[in-house]
């Protein structure tokens, strides 16, 4: 399946169109409400529950954006949901809340956080979870992971759904505890055929990589991540087919 043409119309929010300083935080519904109102697509994260629920929630730990020290993973979905995100009025969204609240207005970005640790085969509930959510939601939808095991798996799972790689620089001095033997292989995209994707979406300083060249001639879709400029958008433009933004309002 290949991103159809409204991931290229204008450029994707990171986490929605948050802005802390206005108590609007980043994956949260006055986010998602605001890239919408903007007519802006949207990128966003979903972590897995104790109790295998999808929650649309960036980081591993809870405490940056709730407070609350812990991972996400060692909570109950019932209990997430209750959770207010720090300097907001908002609560924690699961995946099938938020697809209702899009209703199909704006294309997703669906990002699987690697559930493994490192980027192993040590995949399935999140997957699963993000399938049933997408069943039967009419909207354009794409799901993308770092971890290539999750990617391929969705092939199964979400045929129907464009698919694609998470991709950096993999630089190991900032992806601790990933080993660097781990970052050696990943950094080159071996496994964009294998998995099944369709696009990558790359990190923008790193554009320049030979192997994302390679893709693109190949008739892999660019994207790239995260753009904090009007200047990095005109430079990550010159290789990528649109941009994930955050903290500016691209021209």
């Amino acid at each position: 399946m290949t991103l159809p043409a409204a991931f290229f119309a204008r450029p994707i929010t990171h986490r929605g169109l948050h802005d802390r300083s206005k108590g609007v935080i980043e994956n949260s519904p006055s986010a998602f409400k605001a890239a919408i109102a903007a007519g802006y697509g949207i990128e966003l994260d979903v972590q897995l529950t104790s109790d295998a629920q999808a929650m649309v929630f960036h980081d591993y730990d809870m405490a940056r954006l709730t407070g609350a020290q812990g991972a996400i993973q060692t909570r109950t979905a019932e209990v997430v949901r209750s959770m207010t995100l720090s300097d907001s009025d908002d609560t924690i969204f699961d995946l099938p809340a938020v697809l209702e609240l899009v209703g199909g207005r704006v294309p997703l970005l669906i990002e699987l956080k690697d559930q493994d640790g490192s980027m192993g085969p040590n995949v399935g509930p999140l997957e699963r979870a993000v399938a049933d959510a997408l069943k039967g939601y009419h909207g354009d939808a794409a799901v993308m992971s770092f971890n290539p095991h999750s990617t391929a798996m969705m092939a199964g799972l979400a045929p129907d759904r464009p698919r694609g790689l998470v991709t950096s620089s993999y630089d190991p001095s900032k992806l601790a505890p990933l080993s660097a033997k781990t970052c050696n292989h990943l950094r080159e995209i071996p496994d964009y055929d294998r998995s099944g994707a369709s696009f990558i979406s790359h990190e923008a300083n790193d554009l320049s990589r030979p192997r994302v060249a390679e893709l693109k001639a190949q008739g892999a879709a660019i994207l790239c991540w995260t753009v904090k400029s009007q200047a990095q958008a005109n430079e990550a433009l010159k290789v990528a087919q649109n941009i994930t933004f955050e903290g500016f309002i691209p021209a």
